[in-house]
């Protein structure tokens, strides 16, 4: 994570403003000195709407690289309010829950395994974060210098799977705690939830940047006041002395939490300037990420403890409502919490807009040929795909909720090794190895095998040290949930020499 990366990509700058690339699957050869044409062509392409939404600011721009030219953007504070934003909301809240309700573990221990397991994970889409401003490039899409042209699509689909879930569990929050406040179910919740997100990603970057700069501060008016109005009430209960699985098992799910942001990290940085401190933009984003999750992961595991010895917390709680038991530590301060509610059931958008974001640049690159279709249509129908979802899983949400992160926490191992070896690695730390003229052309990219055979070959040792509610492998009996662990590790290991035979026989 060298600053000014290095003397051979610094001197590449320049020469990358004038390279053409080729768009090979629908035929669009668009000049880096005019990165606006294809977008300007394929808004023409959909008619007046198109057009006028784009002169009203709204990005159509998907996964076409951002030319050096255009990465302008200097407020790299942005990033910081970004992240925070996404992780300051009830889901961060609900994840620290899981560890006194479905792990039995004490306050102590679940704060303990939250603060290690994030503090570690949040380095993987720190890291990543960093690529943006030096490639032009979606993280998926930059991703195909590793997994291929084709073989990307496979950790495309698991991302818009991961991200169509997290909405999901949003969603349901989201809707459960309008629900406690106002006579309406939380279908209806679901959907008001569903339709303000959905306008944030429509928009794009510009709109999501300026609500993730303002969507923090009311929610953590809610946290802050309903910690000081109940802090009387906070209790740790004696539990049993934690077991290594219990932690492992728990800290799994944390690790789910915050690995999925890898995938999308760079989503957010392909318009900051490219000599910005890769450092700076590490920065920004690990803070971003772990001190939002931390405290609120925290708070969570001391409320649902506490809940257990508070009547009115006990049955605000039921169903493992988690609005409710929030509801319930507001009591004290009568109807207000009522509008302290509102805010915590919208603190959800801010971290669904960046899933719906990032799933339209998921799906260019699944189905190269949707790269003409403006990016906002995507936000449109993954939202209605996420409603559909919602409504129908909204009564399973702890089982969903611990079952959904401890999966993806194991794939998402598998994808940050592969990416970290290859261009720390076979790439050196050097940007300007990747030839961005070839990002869309199959035949100058890898072929993927090394990367889709490492990440496989290792699942033969993660789904025996993984442990599921469904399933517990032989390995997971004894140690607990170890399979993010095995998942890189073992990846990394075995693309070493995959790759080099790869390199070997195809030259790429």
């Amino acid at each position: 994570m060298d600053d000014p990366a290095n003397a051979r990509f610094s001197m590449n700058l320049k020469t990358w403003d004038g390279k053409i690339w080729l768009d090979s699957s629908v035929g669009v050869t668009q000049s880096a000195a005019d990165p606006t044409a294809s977008e300007s062509m394929t808004n023409k392409k959909y008619g007046f709407l198109a057009e006028k939404l784009l002169t009203w600011g709204v990005e159509a721009r998907g996964i076409l690289p951002v030319a050096v030219k255009d990465r302008t953007e200097t407020h790299f504070i942005k990033l910081f309010f970004v992240w925070f934003s996404a992780n300051t909301n009830i889901l961060s809240f609900s994840a620290g829950t899981l560890g006194p309700v479905v792990y039995g573990l004490g306050l102590r221990e679940s704060c303990l395994v939250i603060l290690f397991f994030n503090l570690l994970v949040a380095i993987a889409p720190a890291y990543f974060s960093t690529w943006g401003p030096k490639l032009g490039l979606r993280q998926l899409c930059a991703s195909r210098y590793t997994f291929g042209y084709y073989g990307v699509m496979v950790p495309c689909m698991l991302t818009i799977m991961g991200e169509v879930g997290f909405c999901v569990l949003n969603n349901v929050l989201g809707g459960q705690a309008l629900a406690s406040i106002a006579n309406i179910s939380w279908t209806i919740g679901i959907i008001i939830i569903s339709l303000i997100s959905l306008f944030v990603s429509f928009c794009g970057l510009k709109v999501l940047n300026w609500y993730q700069n303002c969507a923090w501060v009311p929610v953590v008016l809610v946290f802050i006041v309903a910690t000081g109005v109940s802090s009387k009430d906070f209790v740790d209960r004696p539990a049993a002395p934690a077991t290594v699985a219990q932690i492992l098992n728990f800290g799994a799910t944390v690790t789910g939490f915050i690995a999925a942001w890898s995938a999308i990290s760079s989503d957010y940085t392909v318009y900051f300037h490219p000599r910005v401190s890769s450092w700076r933009i590490f920065i920004y984003t690990y803070l971003g990420i772990s001190l939002p999750t931390i405290t609120l992961q925290c708070l969570g595991a001391a409320a649902a403890i506490s809940a257990l010895s508070v009547p009115g917390w006990k049955a605000g709680y039921a169903d493992g409502n988690v609005g409710g038991l929030v509801y319930a530590m507001l009591s004290p301060v009568g109807k207000f919490g009522k509008v302290l509610m509102v805010f915590l059931s919208l603190s959800v958008t801010a971290n669904n807009a960046l899933g719906t974001y990032s799933m339209g640049m998921a799906l260019q690159t699944l189905i190269p040929p949707l790269v003409v279709v403006p990016r906002y249509v995507f936000s449109v129908i993954s939202t209605a795909l996420i409603i559909l979802l919602s409504i129908v899983g909204q009564h399973k949400f702890y089982a969903t909720l611990s079952n959904f992160l401890g999966i993806i926490g194991c794939w998402a191992g598998a994808w940050i090794a592969a990416g970290c070896v290859e261009h720390l690695y076979f790439r050196k730390g050097d940007f300007s190895l990747y030839d961005i003229q070839y990002w869309n052309v199959p035949s100058n990219l890898p072929l993927g095998v090394a990367a889709l055979g490492a990440s496989v070959l290792g699942f033969a040792l993660v789904i025996p040290s993984m442990s599921q509610v469904w399933f517990t492998g032989p390995i997971a009996r004894k140690t607990g949930d170890i399979g993010f662990e095995v998942a890189f590790v073992v990846t990394a290991l075995l693309y070493i020499p995959l790759r080099s035979l790869e390199k070997r026989w195809r030259g790429i």
